[in-house]
């Protein structure tokens, strides 16, 4: 079945009299993402949402989750709620998440809510995902809206989960950091590296985010990062990295080699470590 929501809204409002709703009164997961150059109102309904905190920068980040209703609004308060599902959650309590209140409400007057999840960055994120499943439970107020969701074919703003339980939704946690859409840099023969950033390393992204004030979305177009700005970091990471050389404090990759970026004087070859002279 197609569900109509309240995209609805505009095709009826030219009606004299609007039909009273005959479905069931509930609460679903209204969660929408899709392709940033699109409307969000075009953007379909997801049965789950991604945590990247690569991209949040954040050790700490609160993850809105909508919650929207099927029926009549009413004048009083309608109580619901959520579990953690266990077969969808391979996150830890306390450690990648905070305990989640149990019993929410959808305000006199409102269609929807918004529940807020408190999520923690932790260094095993980088090798290895984490989920935390959510699950809605009906009360004697509100039942369960769609546990057969089908899409909305019109709604074509991004990829489209054709048939899901929107009373279930999944938060894919993660910091894994992979190469960004913009890095003027390469690996020659031999494992040289080459061009301007040379090979692309969480640890050298880590330095210029650290030292150079940049952030990992920086890089993901040629609109935030032209080539002008990258020649500019080139230069700015390879004064620093020469500086710290002379001082007598490189700064190596996590395989010993020296870190290459920009006009530094020296040759980097992957896998091998750097050899102090006498």
């Amino acid at each position: 079945m197609y569900i109509l929501l309240f995209q609805t809204a505009a095709f009826l409002s030219c009606e004299k009299e609007l039909m009273d709703y005959e479905g069931r009164e509930g609460v679903y997961f209204a969660v929408q993402h899709g392709d940033s150059n699109r409307s969000p109102e075009s953007w379909p309904y997801q049965p789950y949402s991604n945590v990247d905190f690569v991209r949040i920068g954040l050790d700490e980040v609160e993850i809105p989750i909508k919650i929207g209703i099927t029926g009549p609004v009413k004048e009083y308060d309608r109580v619901f709620y959520i579990d953690v599902n266990p077969d969808s959650t391979t996150a830890i309590l306390n450690q990648h998440y905070e305990a989640i209140a149990r019993d929410w409400v959808i305000p006199a007057g409102a269609i929807s809510t918004t529940v807020k999840v408190h999520l923690k960055r932790t260094p095993d994120l980088e090798e290895e995902p984490k989920t935390l499943g959510l699950r809605l439970t009906g009360s004697n107020d509100l039942a369960l809206s769609f546990p057969e969701w089908d899409a909305i074919p019109s709604l074509d703003g991004g990829a489209t989960v054709e048939e899901f339980d929107a009373s279930l939704h999944t938060l894919r946690i993660n910091d894994i950091m992979v190469e960004p859409e913009i890095w003027r840099g390469s690996i020659q023969s031999g494992n040289r590296e080459s061009g301007l950033f040379g090979a692309f390393t969480r640890k050298k992204m880590e330095f210029l985010i650290d030292n150079l004030g940049l952030t990992y979305e920086d890089f993901a177009s040629e609109e935030t990062m032209p080539l002008a700005r990258s020649l500019l970091i080139g230069s700015d990471a390879s004064k620093i990295l020469i500086e710290r050389y002379n001082a007598g404090d490189p700064i190596l990759e996590d395989d010993g080699r020296l870190m290459f970026i920009g006009s530094v004087p020296w040759t980097s070859y992957i896998g091998v470590p750097w050899v102090p002279g006498p």
